[in-house]
């Protein structure tokens, strides 16, 4: 996690993303099983894999940005990106965090609502938005589980407007270090210390705070010992129980 993250400014067009081929193909995704292609057979996994191919991007690229044609849905499978949206003053909001196993490029209108950037190396299997739609109706177990985490996401919409409403400053990161622990836990990984590889500037921006008081607010958790910052952007939760009382979890 860095001290200082780039300054928010207008949208370039990204870098276009490596597309390359899947080692192995879909069944030997080491993360299938938090995916989208989790309820697939052998059959609809092979199937699946005609209608995608696999990107690559370096952090700071951008996948899309808001207001491009929604041509493309894509399921993370490596990394982080963020998706966010620029106000009209300039300012930008970060609406979300994106990882493995994470579906993004779902839109009912005919353009992308928000834009998505790379925020470690990213990986990706991108697939025809119109191609899926006709897999989907061959495979309703795969519906509804994109149905299942559209849901999940409206709920994290809703904590995070709790986040940007009712709590203080040292509540909000509290919160973010928590959810950040309890997505890591879903996925199956260490959630302490959990990975934090977004940049102060990011999470600012998701949180509804300057960097300076986000700045602020870590260093502070740390000197009261309720965190520990290590090296590689991990964060450890030396005092769990006083930081879950900080975010108000009961």
């Amino acid at each position: 996690m860095s001290d200082q993250g780039p300054k928010p400014a207008p949208l370039l067009k990204p870098a276009q993303p490596r597309i390359g081929g899947r080692p192995g193909g879909c069944a030997a995704c080491a993360v299938r099983g938090l995916t989208v292609c989790a309820p697939l057979d052998p059959g609809g996994l092979v199937e699946i894999e005609t209608l995608s191919t696999t990107l690559t991007l370096q952090a700071g690229e951008g996948l899309f940005d808001e207001g491009e044609s929604a041509d493309h849905v894509f399921n993370v499978t490596e990394g982080c990106l963020k998706i966010f949206k620029l106000l009209p003053d300039g300012r930008r909001q970060v609406t979300g965090f994106l990882f493995s196993g994470d579906f993004l490029g779902l839109a009912n209108a005919e353009l992308y609502a928000y834009s998505a950037e790379a925020v470690s190396e990213v990986r990706l299997c991108r697939f025809q938005r119109r191609k899926l739609d006709g897999f989907l109706g061959r495979h309703p177990e795969v519906e509804r589980r994109l149905l299942s985490k559209a849901s999940h996401e409206l709920a994290e919409a809703q904590e995070q407007m709790l986040l940007l409403g009712r709590k203080t400053a040292k509540e909000r990161i509290a919160s973010f270090l928590l959810l950040l622990a309890r997505r890591a836990a879903n996925r199956g990984e260490a959630d302490d210390p959990v990975p934090v590889p977004m940049s102060r500037t990011d999470i600012a921006d998701y949180l509804g705070l300057t960097t300076e008081t986000v700045s602020r607010t870590f260093t502070k958790l740390k000197t009261e010992g309720t965190i520990r910052l290590l090296p590689q952007g991990l964060v450890q939760l030396s005092r769990r129980e006083e930081l879950e009382e900080i975010a108000g979890v009961v």
